[in-house]
């Protein structure tokens, strides 16, 4: 985050997470039209995904009504955008064969085979982000 010190990040990503958990549409728009005067696009999504991150442990349907409600769709692009370098390396490191578990298509897309499917854990993350 290039404008942000450490401290600045740490407030918006706090702020971003107490808006998603009241589920209250204004709060939350309110706070992102000021994420976007202050943020690049990237860096936007970046304080939702570390936002998600911190809610979703103890409150996965505000994280699902945020992406549901709240989240514009050029920052969701964004963050699968993302998220889906983020998966294809962990599929990897999780010792999945890419072009045969799973493979990117031309947008973008993380498609995956069955073996992929059986994991639990992928499963999980990818209905939620919508993968």
């Amino acid at each position: 985050m290039s404008r942000m010190n450490t401290l600045q990040l740490e407030t918006e990503v706090e702020r971003m997470a107490r808006a998603m958990m009241t589920r209250n549409w204004q709060i939350g728009y309110d706070l992102l039209c000021h994420l976007r005067s202050q943020l690049n696009l990237e860096e936007v999504a970046a304080v939702l995904i570390i936002s998600i991150e911190r809610v979703i442990w103890f409150d996965a349907h505000s994280v699902v009504w945020t992406i549901e409600n709240l989240i514009p769709e050029d920052v969701m692009a964004e963050i699968h955008k993302i998220t889906t370098v983020s998966f294809y390396t962990r599929l990897i490191n999780q010792g999945f064969v890419p072009g045969i578990d799973f493979s990117v298509d031309a947008n973008g897309k993380l498609l995956v085979g069955k073996t992929v499917m059986m994991n639990s854990k992928f499963c999980i993350l990818s209905s939620t982000l919508g993968f």
